[in-house]
């Protein structure tokens, strides 16, 4: 795609995607949309700025006197549109048209979906291929999950660049192979995609029946930054008579998003067609669906497992565990030696990262919880009654969360169940992620002479309910977990200019620094640095999001610099600027943002520390 031209017909958030990947080849990106430059989102119009690529007005392609309106084009407004577009295509060259605005969460879908299917037929028949989103039937070609690798000293982009496709059978799990292609990439995931794919078929099947359009069926592609969405559930033991199969459909897919995206990728590949079937039902109490990972799996080269089983106890016991951040050399040994040496059956959540899961002899059974946006509470209670019935049984039981069980991991509600029931937990403090995360991403917490206290907190409440977030301290740095699918929100409550409401205490200056670190610890952690003002647009640029993640807010963000070392002294004297007047104090801090990000409005840091390799 090196200088060809990519046409995308849109300018919405899977527009600034499109346009994203078609940058990352190289190639001449042409935005076409209704309005001009006013109509696109805001990522779109800072690339037009900054010469990345051209915004065109569709309204004001001319129309050759001599085009006729077509009679099979259903509005006059759309056959202009077509001659338009076809007398633009004949004078320019254009190799990839993308359209983006045709998705059910686009603001006049059925328009554009009416659009859609002549814009194709005008492109085949000036050879040029054509991507719809959520209009397979439409699309000569499918795109590519990529990535491109940077020179390690230089940061310029190098000639390798990966691209993964499932061919439609699995949107969301792309993103996720390309990332463990970079990190080291399992045997498996061949057969993840086809299961997933499966799974994909089986949870259309209902509006197929129904012959719904297409378009009525929510695809993976609809919900392009989180996956962080509330899922419907059944409630369980009925049919839900007055779901239709639209309905049905619609919730499906919803799970097919939530198993693509976190369920491990040997464990994708491992579903059966009755766990697919418990999966799409959702029917999240009943006994016995809690997924689980295979005990034929090997975790040698000739799959033995050494580990001599314990005696079995009359009454079992229960841990309550906290795995860290997520790479396995930050496990506590107590956590370690539960985990291999004492362990009957371990309840997993499902954050906790696959390498992790590896450690455990494959004599253990293994339980991923089903908690998902929009059944918590449910997923929750199942796993608690889970732990209750195998330690009845005299087994142990190793409920495992991620960071530390007792920082916003409900910790508290189990403690409370299980001694209800009899059990007196042990609980095994983990590495919180809280702390972990930033380290990881290079960023302190607290550092002399810009940071000297810090605070957690959440970025939404029980059952989604908002929280009240801490006021602007200049000394203080705040850390929000679980907050990045509501960073609006969080923006918007932090620099608030009326006192009360989302935020106990002073507005946030715009130019205050903000870290998104997401998958902290592992190979492909990412950290996306910026400020208030610009953190959501930042957001937005990189596509997709990578989930767990957490939110560093404040001047200790920029106290290291940057990841290449380059505007480390950006954090000097910021607690010595509270003695100047407050005009004079906020040109010395966007001078300091100047020189953290190089004249930037962000920068995003890939990957982890080479040296972790070896730990």
């Amino acid at each position: 795609m090196h200088t060809k031209s990519v046409s995308l017909s849109g300018g919405d958030a899977l527009a600034t995607s499109r346009a994203y990947a078609s940058l990352e080849a190289d190639a001449v990106v042409k935005v076409l949309v209704n309005g001009g430059r006013g109509a696109v989102c805001e990522e779109l119009r800072w690339r037009v700025e900054h010469g990345q690529l051209e915004v065109i007005d569709w309204d004001n392609l001319p129309v050759p006197e001599s085009s006729a309106s077509s009679q099979d084009i259903d509005t006059p407004q759309i056959s202009r549109e077509i001659a338009a577009l076809n007398h633009y295509l004949a004078d320019t060259p254009i190799s990839l048209v993308c359209v983006t605005d045709t998705t059910l969460t686009s603001q006049f879908p059925s328009i554009a979906r009416l659009r859609a299917t002549h814009l194709a037929r005008l492109c085949r028949a000036h050879r040029i291929p054509i991507n719809v989103a959520d209009m397979s039937e439409l699309c000569d070609f499918s795109f590519t999950a990529t990535h491109r690798f940077v020179d390690p000293v230089s940061s310029s982009k190098s000639p390798l660049q990966i691209g993964v496709t499932t061919n439609g059978e699995g949107c969301r799990l792309a993103g996720r192979v390309r990332r463990e292609i970079v990190a080291g990439l399992s045997k498996d995931v061949g057969t993840a995609v086809t299961k997933v794919g499966q799974l994909r078929k089986m949870a259309r099947k209902p509006a197929k029946e129904n012959e719904a359009p297409a378009g009525d069926v929510e695809g993976e592609d609809s919900t392009v930054a989180t996956p962080n969405h509330p899922v419907p559930v059944k409630v369980p033991g009925s049919a839900n008579p007055e779901e239709s199969n639209i309905e049905a459909a619609r919730r499906q897919m919803r799970w097919v998003v939530q198993v693509s995206e976190y369920w491990p990728v040997s464990r994708l590949a491992a579903m059966t067609e009755q766990e697919m079937n418990e999966i799409l039902d959702g029917e999240v109490a009943h006994e016995g669906i809690i997924p689980s990972l295979s005990t034929n799996e090997k975790k040698s080269q000739h799959g033995l497992d050494l580990t001599r089983p314990l005696p079995k106890q009359t009454k079992g016991r229960i841990f309550l565990v906290g795995s860290g951040p997520g790479h396995p050399a930050l496990l506590t040994l107590a956590t370690h030696n539960a985990l291999t040496k004492h362990a009957d059956i371990v309840l997993s959540d499902k954050l906790v990262p696959a390498p992790v899961l590896e450690l455990i002899p494959s004599r253990v059974e293994v339980r991923i919880a089903r908690k998902f946006p929009g059944n918590a509470d449910g997923a929750q209670m199942e796993m608690m009654e889970a732990a209750v019935e195998a330690a009845n049984r005299g087994l142990t039981v190793v409920r495992l969360k991620q960071g530390d069980p007792i920082v916003y991991a409900r910790a508290g509600e189990e403690l409370a169940y299980f001694r209800a029931h009899g059990y007196a937990p042990l609980v095994l403090p983990g590495l919180s992620s809280a702390l972990a995360a930033p380290a990881c991403a290079g960023i302190p917490v607290t550092h002399r002479g810009v940071a000297e206290s810090f605070i957690v907190c959440t970025g939404v409440g029980r059952q989604g309910k908002a929280v009240s977030l801490p006021g602007y301290d200049r000394a203080r740095t705040v850390l929000v977990l679980m907050g990045i699918a509501r960073l609006s929100e969080v923006v918007r409550a932090l620099v608030a200019t009326e006192h009360g409401g989302r935020r106990d205490g002073p507005g946030y200056p715009t130019c205050i620094p903000i870290a998104i670190v997401e998958r902290g610890s592992m190979p492909d952690q990412r950290v996306l640095v910026s400020t208030l003002e610009d953190v959501e647009s930042a957001l937005a640029s990189v596509a997709e999001q990578r989930p767990p993640g957490m939110i560093v807010i404040g001047w200790a963000v920029l106290a290291f610099g940057r990841k290449d070392g380059e505007g480390g002294d950006a954090g000097e004297g910021v607690l010595e600027d509270v003695e100047v007047d407050e005009e004079e104090q906020v040109r010395r801090d966007r001078r300091r943002i100047e020189r953290w990000l190089g004249g930037r409005k962000w920068d995003v840091w890939e990957g982890l520390d080479a040296g972790w390799a070896d730990l």
